[in-house]
């Protein structure tokens, strides 16, 4: 994993191209928002039970996208930290408008 992307900064740009499709960046923001609404709902309630759905619902949403829409394979299993950082950096930059231009910045194109 080091010698491939020695970085964080290294990783990004891969990481955008493995989500070129719309469709599966909006099935990783569906999941993302979902796993962060199930952590705070599981803190509020204190049914830590809950706490189990935060990975299903993160990532189920995200492999649909990745196996079944981009016909990839999910850069979780290649870097799994860096990877669920970039799910909600990539979602808040969407929510902010401005995923737009990291896309545009590493020429990345919708397929």
């Amino acid at each position: 994993m080091a010698s491939r992307f020695p970085t964080y900064a290294d990783f990004w740009p891969f990481y955008l191209g493995e989500h070129a499709k719309p469709a599966t960046r909006v099935v990783h923001y569906v999941g993302s928002i979902a796993s962060v609404l199930l952590l705070v709902w599981a803190v509020a309630t204190q049914h830590w039970w809950w706490l189990l759905a935060v990975p299903v619902c993160g990532y189920g949403p995200a492999w649909f996208g990745h196996f079944f829409i981009e016909k990839n394979r999910p850069a979780t299993f290649q870097a799994p930290f860096w990877s669920m950082i970039s799910d909600y950096r990539m979602c808040g930059l969407f929510l902010i408008g401005r995923l737009g231009n990291e896309l545009m910045k590493y020429q990345i194109r919708n397929r």
